[in-house]
């Protein structure tokens, strides 16, 4: 199948080619359904120039929308990376000031001792 060096230089050069369109394909597919300003039938039309025209059509899209494309990307990042930090609080709980707060409130109600509120404030301050 190889015959030489260059010939597998060859195709890992194509292979990469390939890869490289079909990421940039699935962007741009992507970035289409993503679009709100954009109508249902333009979309259409990029599909199909996509399907029929692919390379030039990729070409055309990205010089012609391509700054549309890039602030779409940056809010939906920015919108992920809200939701991971809106469930990561969710998560966490209280902040350490809460729970020292909270195991002063203990002790001064005689709930708990001074061993258990130096034990828990030790434990908020980790």
């Amino acid at each position: 199948m190889w015959d030489s060096f260059w010939d597998f230089i060859w195709y890992t050069v194509v292979i990469f080619i390939f890869v490289a369109y079909l990421m940039m394909l699935f962007w741009i597919i992507a970035d289409l359904f993503r679009d709100r300003d954009l109508s249902g039938w333009w979309k259409a039309v990029w599909m199909v120039f996509l399907i029929f025209v692919p390379w030039v059509t990729a070409l055309v899209y990205l010089i012609a929308r391509g700054p549309g494309m890039s602030r779409r990307a940056e809010a939906t990042r920015v919108e992920m990376q809200q939701q991971s930090d809106d469930y990561i609080r969710s998560v966490a709980g209280k902040s350490s000031a809460e729970q020292i707060a909270d195991a002063k409130s203990l002790l001064d109600t005689g709930v708990i001792d001074e061993q258990e509120y130096a034990a828990l404030k030790a434990k908020a301050l980790r």
